[in-house]
């Protein structure tokens, strides 16, 4: 059961990296024209692109924020720079503050909920991240430059901090005594997103992310401090519980002393990134 709170911390990293999503909304078409410095060649043309009746309506800059991250107190923003027709880039910048577990119900209904040690480690586990996502777009439509549907292959680098993990054992006492851990996860990914985007006017933008799921290799590292010196046997217990730790595909190493224990971990880190995602184009 020890080891069961400790998946918690994957459980909910992982859950997090997952935003919301929202349905597609349609726009109407329009007849365009290219205004720029090389009209005879409209992938390298410059400028902007304008409608029938001289509105300017797509720019090639994309400066956008994921909505649906916005309801989860995840802050999540996108540049993107139009190069030609067929091709973008973009970077992504997106951080969440220090906060409880998400989707508390549900995390207690995967690990199971009925054992108070359990509802307390979700309770008491607290985390913040951060992570920059650059990618390539390629648009697969005629229209292009910034329209349509796109594959976008994209790298992502992570970084989460995680506080209150708490660790139980005998004090040799017939008592139970609790050591906290806390410390830092980073995690290296490649993806590829599957979008679509649309202009809303002459200056808003929608996106939808509909599904990028990525993954790669992640490491990470606890460390508690007891509150007093620990005995043979007290780090006896400790080592054990943290040696139960069983993450698939995760290795981990155990050091335990008088002072208190170190974790480590090492393994895959995986995601799916989608949302919905309004944008101002200049």
């Amino acid at each position: 059961m020890k080891s069961k709170n400790f998946c918690l911390l994957t459980v909910s990293i992982f859950l997090f990296s997952a935003t919301l999503f929202a349905q597609e909304t349609p726009v109407s078409k329009t007849t365009d024209s290219i205004t720029g410095s090389n009209n005879n060649n409209p992938d390298t043309a410059v400028v902007t692109i304008k409608n029938n009746t001289g509105d300017t309506l797509y720019a090639k800059n994309y400066f956008k924020v994921n909505l649906a991250a916005l309801l989860l107190k995840n802050y999540s923003f996108q540049y993107e720079r139009i190069l030609s027709r067929k091709i973008s880039i973009a970077i992504g910048f997106r951080t969440m503050p220090n906060t409880s577990v998400p989707f508390k119900n549900y995390v207690k209904e995967i690990v199971g909920d009925d054992d108070q040690e359990t509802e307390d480690q979700i309770e008491n586990l607290r985390m913040s991240s951060t992570a920059i996502t650059p990618e390539v777009r390629i648009y697969l439509g005629k229209k292009g430059y910034g329209r349509g549907f796109y594959v976008a292959p994209f790298y992502r680098y992570g970084k989460y901090d995680v506080k209150g993990v708490d660790v139980k054992y005998d004090d040799g006492l017939g008592g139970e005594s609790t050591m906290t851990m806390s410390g830092k996860l980073t995690g290296n990914s490649f993806g590829l997103m599957l979008g679509a985007q649309w202009s809303l006017g002459k200056h808003i933008s929608l996106d939808w992310w509909m599904l990028g799921p990525h993954y790669g290799s992640g490491k990470g590292e606890l460390t508690g401090v007891a509150s007093k010196p620990l005995t043979i046997d007290e780090q006896a217990d400790i080592r054990e519980t943290l040696e139960d730790i069983d993450i698939p595909s995760t290795s981990t190493s155990v050091t335990v002393n008088a002072n208190g224990a170190n974790l480590k971990l090492d393994g895959p880190f995986a995601g799916i990134r989608w949302g919905l995602v309004l944008g101002f184009k200049f």
